[in-house]
Order: structure tokens, then sequence, then C-alpha cells
């Protein structure tokens, strides 16, 4: 009886001296293809976002580009995510955070299909004798996780490889523009953000992240448009935990206090433990219905899932008080 092939790929360990101006998935992928991107032109992109909490993805894809490789972002699949792996491409994939952290990236080294489950590879760490360490999730729960962002999937490698992927050019090009968003959006230029979202949604209509994002930036105007965009985002994913969140802050600040509770309950619903503040935010507008022990539940749910949140002092003393 021969055995099942071997669907794991075996990338370099990332130490602590590594460039943490990076993000570490980049970083990894690339060492990976024997290129090491330079650290004075990762150190000069980090200027630009002095204070971030992070490093800005589409940032170190353009670098990896500039230094040989190519890229693709796609909305992929679990049959597609196996294929690019059996072909010797590390995907990497946006999963969601933890705590106080909203989204990550993250690469996929592998899948054992007789398990079910996928390798999760854990970029931050020494070598040692033991190997490389990953983490080794369901599959069925790594499908979860990964729909809450639309399966998007970056590939990095040579263009010869990656032309041998079918994609959409339209939809290739929607999701960069998506990522090219964030970079824009962070360095404050807002009328390039929705621009570049809204033709992101011109090439591809169906593209929930676009019309997530797009939901967002108006969110932040507090234009009521932004409704309708998250409202299309969960059209195509039903599982879009930021569309939800995002109803849930655009009605809290405009003190429609229970279809801002109904929104955070479903995004909650998606994954209790993604977004630590969303419970705070939860807590206040149930209080404000004099939901008091639903809130005071929420405002312990906020601790618990937010550890090092700068206002725990305040909400304990405040929950001592209801």
């Amino acid at each position: 009886m021969s055995e099942e092939p071997e669907h794991e790929l075996v990338l370099p360990p990332i130490s602590d001296n590594d460039n943490i101006c990076l993000p570490l998935s980049i970083n990894a992928v690339a060492k990976y293809w024997n290129i090491d991107l330079p650290i004075s032109e990762a150190n000069e992109i980090a200027s630009k976002y002095a204070g971030m909490n992070g490093s800005i993805l589409i940032e170190g894809i353009n670098l990896a580009e500039r230094h040989g490789l190519s890229s693709l972002i796609i909305h992929s699949s679990i049959p597609e995510l196996k294929q690019v792996i059996d072909m010797g491409i590390p995907p990497i994939v946006i999963l969601p955070g933890l705590h106080d952290v909203v989204q990550h990236a993250s690469i996929i080294s592998g899948y054992d299909d007789k398990e079910k489950t996928i390798f999760h590879y854990v970029p931050e760490q020494k070598p040692s004798e033991e190997g490389i360490q990953v983490g080794v999730i369901p599959e069925k729960r790594f499908e979860k996780l990964w729909s809450e962002d639309g399966c998007l999937m970056i590939l990095l490698g040579s263009s010869d490889i990656l032309s041998a992927l079918k994609s959409d050019e339209n939809k290739t090009k929607s999701n960069r523009l998506c990522f090219e968003s964030e970079k824009l959006s962070l360095q404050k230029q807002t009328k390039e953000t929705t621009d570049s979202l809204e033709k992101a949604i011109e090439l591809n209509p169906n593209n929930s992240t676009a019309l997530c994002l797009l939901g967002g930036i108006l969110n932040e105007q507090n234009n009521p448009e932004c409704v309708s965009y998250y409202e299309k985002s969960l059209e195509k994913n039903e599982n879009c935990y930021l569309a939800y969140r995002g109803l849930g802050n655009f009605y809290l600040k405009n003190q429609e206090f229970d279809k801002s509770e109904k929104n955070y309950t479903r995004a909650i619903e998606i994954n209790e433990s993604r977004f630590g503040p969303i419970y705070k935010n939860r807590g206040y507008v149930r209080q404000q219905q004099n939901k008091i022990d639903d809130a005071k539940q929420d405002y312990q749910n906020y601790i618990k899932f937010t550890p090092n949140a700068k206002d725990r002092g305040m909400i304990e003393r405040a929950l001592n008080e209801m």
C-alpha cells in the first residue's frame, strides 16, 4: 500500500535579528526563493509609517517585486490552496487577528488530506534541532477563519511559475487595488483611497473586500452610504466580520443602539475572539439600552479578550460601580 504523498514546504526560520521592518510573511517567502530583501530599503519604507503598529503588506509585496519576484493576489479556495502548495509555492493568506489586532498575514506551509489539517508556518522563531515549528489547524476551522476576509491569498514567485495558474486579470487588479488603498488610507490620502476602491469595484463588482473597505472609508466620514456598501459586501460574503463590525460602529455613532447591538452580535457570532474592543462597544450600546447585566458581561469579555488594554483599570472600576 503506497504512502500518502508529502504536501509540506520547508521555509527558512526568521530570527529576531532578521529584517523587522518587513512583513514577516513576505520576508520568509522571499528567503524561500533565495532572495534577501535589503534592510536599507525596508527601513526607508518603514520611516513613512512612524508609529504604525505593524508593517504594510503592499509595501512588502512591492519590495519583493523590485527584487525579482512576481505576485498574484486572489480570492481563493481550499482546493486551489492545496494546488499551489503542490506546485511548490508557499501561499500567504489573510486571517483574523487576536486581541486588538484585526487581521494578519500568515503563511500556509502544507496540508494533510488524511488528517484533514492545514499547516500554519510560524515565521518568527529560531532554528532548532527539532526542525521548523508549524501550527496545525483542522481544515474546516481554517476554512471558516479564512472566509471571514474573503479567502484572500497572496502568491510570490517567478513569473513563469505564477503564469501556470489561471486567474482573471480584472479580479487580480481589483484585489491589488484593495491592498494599495490600505497604504493610501494610512497616508491620509482619502480621495485617492476612495478612487482606488471605486476602481476596484468597477473591475470586479463582486469583490467583497473592496465593498467592505469602501464602506469603511465612508464610515470614517459618517456618510450613511457606507451602509449599502457593507450590505453589498455581506451579500458576496456572509461571513464578512468586518462588515458587521463596521455597521455596528456606524449605528453606534448615530445613536441607533438597537441596530448597533444587532450588528456587533452578528460579528461576535462569526468569531467571538477576533477583536476584543468590539465587546466594549457592544457593552456601551447595551448600557445605553439599560441592559446592565449584558453590558457587564461584555465589559468582562473586553478585558478577557484584550488583556493589555490601556483602559483596563477604568473598565474594572466601572464594573465595580455597576
